[in-house]
């Protein structure tokens, strides 16, 4: 028998659905279109408590091949956004366009928790299985948005709350869904900083991935002001050697007010008021410089171009350290990390020395503290700089997953391999460096095969004959490896084989370069110096604990430059917690904000928050009162 909060839910479903079907706002409200339709298309019983389907084994490993780069690219932006939302409480989703889990991104202690609620690899959340949910009816509305608690249309996901955004192709195409869920009691209005987030994170899978399909094409990034170094609101369009458009991504098409069909094919001066010869000459000359395009139909932007040969290097996000002479590491140019702090700076030295003697390295420190960042700066001051970095998260891969990630395989190995096998990290990393990440989340049966594989110097794929290995190993952990090795956790003999030198990299509250380190991190989110922070932000970001570390930090300042419109980002943009904890004298909320928050409130009130109407009310687009209702976090709680 159902619960009696499970019943009272279908009876709001069934009611809601039609009386709201009758509606003028029916029709721009997600979650009331997907009830229909979860009611009148898919035949679907609120009611019914089983649990989501899970395909087989050999369709998971088909989709994750298919969507190989696409997981590469997601890997760091998934751990990031986990590591940014504290971790505890919340699971980091990718399905692929049909709505299948592919990858799942969870503490361990909760693990089975959201198990237990259908969230786990090969689960089917498509919305005709599963009815109205993030993920689902993302993929039909093709758009980012939260479905909270009891806006489910199953009673037994109510427990749940989903934010989603879609990631799309280069052709427009859906690849793939980015979800976070939370199995515990969030309110509606907390959402809006996550949604924003997921969003954030989906836009960087997609630009990267736009990146690497055409990195052998010209690259056109078109802006609405200049920002040297690119934001992830930019336009990009891929041309080839003729001029003509090959591939735009949705922000490009949003800056120029046209639909896909109406670039794809056409040369360049067709759009722009300037022609071809000028664009070559810039990729060639100045491919960073940032200079006015004028449209035909007279908008005007900002843009810079570059060659195939630059393009692989735009994939990353921020810019990273050149590669410096063998055994005379110095620090970081001032495009790299900010590694200010004395500490940070010896370790690093120490850390280049011992590396180039092919001494594993072994990184401690909390999560998010930048141990990648740092394993990568140390990649590229050795002599291997120019060989491949190949990191693998053994925490972020399935138990079922991990063997032929980490040493691949052969084709036609096991059921649902790929007829083209699969290489694998090591081998990937065969000449280079790979870094493991989160090593301490290693199964003890690959511990094991890993040990042999150092030992032996080759590595032998599934289904094949052992290959010669050169690689050079950084491991990471935020864990106490000692402590999981007197636990029988870890292997003790491959403890003592990757912890040649042991680095701790110190949490960012410890770190004494925080106020260089914010202006770093802010210059890297908003290039050029038109967003800045105001002093009492300043303050309150400093005297934040960051629980997140580096990661954190970055998270909330890329989130903070993406809802700013340029100038100053003040204390009162800031989210609810950090106010809270704002150090003493520093400034309220400016009284303009006050009363601009005040003024929405009323009239969502009056409206009784339908922002359509409230929006027209007010004379401002719907876009506009959602980037103000965010920014003062107004939301209605359920």
């Amino acid at each position: 028998m159902h619960s009696d909060s499970s019943s009272r839910h279908v009876r709001q479903v069934i009611s809601a659905a039609r009386t709201l079907a009758q509606g003028p706002e029916a029709a721009e409200l997600a979650v009331t279109r997907s009830w229909l339709r979860c009611l009148d298309d898919y035949r679907l019983d609120p009611a019914n408590p089983a649990a989501p389907c899970v395909v087989e084994h050999s369709r998971v490993l088909e989709g994750r091949e298919r969507l190989r780069q696409v997981l590469g690219v997601a890997d760091g932006e998934m751990n990031d956004l986990h590591r940014q939302l504290g971790g505890a409480g919340h699971a980091v989703l990718l399905t692929d366009a049909s709505g299948i889990i592919l990858s799942c991104v969870t503490a361990d202690a909760e693990r089975r928790v959201f198990e237990q609620a259908g969230l786990w690899l090969g689960a089917d959340w498509s919305e005709a299985c599963e009815g109205t949910n993030g993920i689902g009816t993302c993929m039909v509305e093709r758009q980012p948005l939260t479905i909270h608690r009891n806006e489910h249309f199953r009673s037994r996901h109510i427990g749940l709350t989903c934010s989603a955004s879609p990631v799309f192709d280069p052709a427009g195409e859906l690849l793939a869904v980015l979800d976070v869920s939370a199995a515990t009691s969030t309110s509606r209005q907390s959402q809006y900083h996550t949604v924003a987030m997921v969003n954030l994170a989906a836009r960087s899978i997609e630009n990267a991935y736009f990146l690497r399909q055409h990195r052998a094409a010209w690259l056109l990034r078109v802006q609405v002001r200049p920002a040297p170094g690119g934001l992830l609101s930019d336009g990009l369009l891929a041309f080839g050697e003729d001029g003509c458009v090959q591939a735009a991504n949705q922000s490009a098409l949003n800056l120029l007010g046209r639909g896909r069909e109406q670039l794809l094919g056409r040369p360049l001066n067709a759009v722009f008021d300037c022609p071809l010869a000028a664009f070559f000459d810039r990729a060639r000359h100045d491919p960073a410089a940032t200079w006015p395009l004028r449209c035909h139909d007279g908008r005007a932007l900002f843009a810079s171009v570059a060659g195939a040969a630059p393009l692989a290097r735009q994939v990353k996000r921020a810019p990273i350290p050149q590669p410096l002479p063998a055994r005379q590491p110095a620090p970081p140019s001032p495009g790299g990390p900010c590694w200010a702090d004395p500490l940070l700076a010896d370790a690093f030295r120490r850390a280049c020395r011992v590396f180039e003697r092919d001494v594993p390295l072994l990184l401690k420190g909390e999560t998010g503290s930048g141990k990648e960042v740092f394993a990568r700066a140390v990649h590229l001051a050795s002599s291997r700089a120019t060989q491949p970095f190949v990191a693998l998260n053994c925490a972020s891969i399935p138990e079922g997953l991990i063997e032929s990630e980490l040493f691949g395989y052969r084709p036609g190995s096991f059921t649902g391999a790929s007829k083209d096998g699969q290489r694998g990290k090591l081998r990937q990393a065969h000449g280079g460096t790979l870094l493991l990440d989160e090593i301490g989340d290693m199964p003890l049966n690959l511990q094991t095969r890993l040990l042999r594989v150092l030992e032996a110097r080759e590595v032998e794929p599934i289904g094949g004959d052992p290959e010669p290995l050169d690689v050079r190993i950084i491991s990471a952990s935020h864990r106490e490896l000692q402590a999981q090795v007197s636990a029988g956790a870890f292997r003790e003999d491959l403890y003592y084989r990757l912890a040649g030198l042991t680095i701790a990299l110190p949490a960012l509250r410890e770190r004494q370069d925080k106020p260089a380190l914010l202006d770093h991190l802010l210059a890297l989110e908003a290039p050029g110096g038109h967003t800045w922070l105001s002093s009492e932000a300043r303050a309150c970001l400093l005297a934040h604990p960051w629980p997140g570390n580096v990661r954190q930090l970055r998270t909330v300042l890329r989130t903070l430059v993406a809802l700013s419109d340029g100038g100053a980002i003040t204390l009162a943009e800031l989210p609810a917690e950090f106010q809270r904890t704002a150090p003493p004298g520093a400034a309220p909320p400016a009284p303009l904000a006050s009363a601009e928050r005040e003024a929405l409130l009323a009239v969502l009130e009056a409206q009784h928050w339908q922002i359509t109407r409230a929006a027209q009310q007010l004379g401002l687009s719907r876009n506009t009162l959602y980037r103000k209702m965010r920014r003062h976090g107004l939301g209605r709680e359920r």
